[in-house]
């Protein structure tokens, strides 16, 4: 499980044209997890939320201040789960698994199978990823990302492409391995009721990357979206939401 301090984290991007701006995606962001916690990150769109992730991935680099990602004292292994799968298409399944591994042999394999067993694919390890649903796919996504055995796992709206009922399996299925695995997990999105289902903690961005409100979410699990204490922590974020804006709209 890891240990994660982000220090007044600055990105500033260059002009994107002549005569225009730099845009600053984030500015002066602080924050720290650690332990076996699931913790979202929720805001608008240009809120700087996948800017975090592609920095703490080392995707970019950040303009100013820093971030620590350690296990022990050692530096943590990541993992990463995308909007959409990237499975390698003329790879199987399974090949598709092992090609992120370390080594080669049964271990390997075994890891692999077992996740895939987890959610729901172990008949499909041969299968190639045209042969699968998209939330096939996905599902093949996030077992690949737990079987490197990350100390903290990105995840970037991974359920955003999906259609509501695939979605809604998923968050289930992901709840049952994060409780298997005692992983460190960050999620973004901008779903607040899958924010809501999933997670210990919530973290509300405001315009470039101000921390808004950080939310402790104390229901028992499994959660689903249609438990009423999930609406109704679900229509507080929302008022949340709504007072940023009215205060975003007076200071325009």
């Amino acid at each position: 499980m890891a240990q994660l301090t982000i220090d007044n984290l600055t990105k500033v991007f260059p002009p994107t044209a002549k005569n225009r701006p730099a845009v600053r995606a984030i500015g002066g962001l602080s924050f720290e997890l650690s332990g076996h916690v699931f913790v979202s990150v929720v805001g608008p769109s240009g809120c700087g939320k996948s800017t975090l992730l592609n920095i703490l991935s080392g995707v970019e680099e950040p303009t100013s201040g820093s971030i620590s990602v350690t296990v022990d004292g050692r530096a943590a292994r990541l993992g990463y789960v995308f909007q959409d799968a990237r499975l390698l298409p003329w790879r199987t399944v399974m090949d598709n698994m092992l090609y992120v591994q370390d080594g080669r042999g049964d271990q390997p394999r075994a890891s692999a199978q077992r996740f895939l067993s987890m959610v729901g694919l172990d008949a499909y390890h041969d299968a190639y990823p045209a042969q699968l649903s998209g939330g096939m796919q996905q599902r093949a996504g996030i077992a690949r990302a737990f079987s490197v055995d990350p100390d903290l796992l990105l995840m970037d709206e991974p359920f955003s492409h999906l259609d509501a009922i695939t979605a809604r399996s998923l968050r289930e299925q992901l709840q049952t391995l994060w409780s298997e695995t005692g992983k460190t997990v960050l999620f973004v999105t901008h779903d607040i009721m899958e924010a809501v289902q999933l997670s210990d903690r919530i973290i509300v961005l405001a315009h470039e990357g101000r921390i808004h409100a950080d939310i402790a979410i104390d229901l028992p699990r499994p959660r689903k979206a249609s438990d009423p204490e999930v609406a109704a922590v679900q229509a507080e974020i929302l008022g949340r939401f709504e007072d940023m804006e009215e205060t975003a709209v007076a200071a325009a």
